[in-house]
């Protein structure tokens, strides 16, 4: 009995470790076409991930946009989140805009790409 209640045990904690950890998938946009000295809103939506534990910071220039609205964090059925932070924003000419995702010990850049 107890061997049977260890392979158990150990079998949960094996796929326990497979949904442990899910890098997440981001995109990082404009809700409108980009235009130089246009207002605009920068949109970095970041899905799923797991677990939860996540920061998401939107830059110019490696300085963080003021003023982001945050959605609550949200999941499907598999555990899997997602969130998106929006800023509005006017793009210049030569300034660098990209989306900080921290993720447990992870930190990546995404960058916006105007595609002017």
């Amino acid at each position: 009995m107890k061997l049977l209640l260890c392979v158990a045990a150990l079998v949960a904690v094996t796929f326990a470790q497979d949904t442990k950890h899910t890098a997440p998938k981001v995109q990082v946009y404009s809700y409108g076409p980009a235009e130089f000295g246009k207002d605009n809103t920068l949109i970095c939506h970041v899905s799923g991930f797991h677990p939860p534990d996540i920061t998401i910071e939107v830059m110019k220039d490696d300085e963080e946009l003021r003023n982001a609205k945050q959605t609550d964090l949200a999941f499907k059925k598999n555990w899997h989140f997602h969130l998106t932070k929006s800023v509005p924003f006017t793009p210049q000419k030569g300034e660098k805009y990209t989306c900080k995702v921290t993720h447990g010990p992870t930190v990546k850049h995404y960058a916006w790409d105007p595609n002017m």
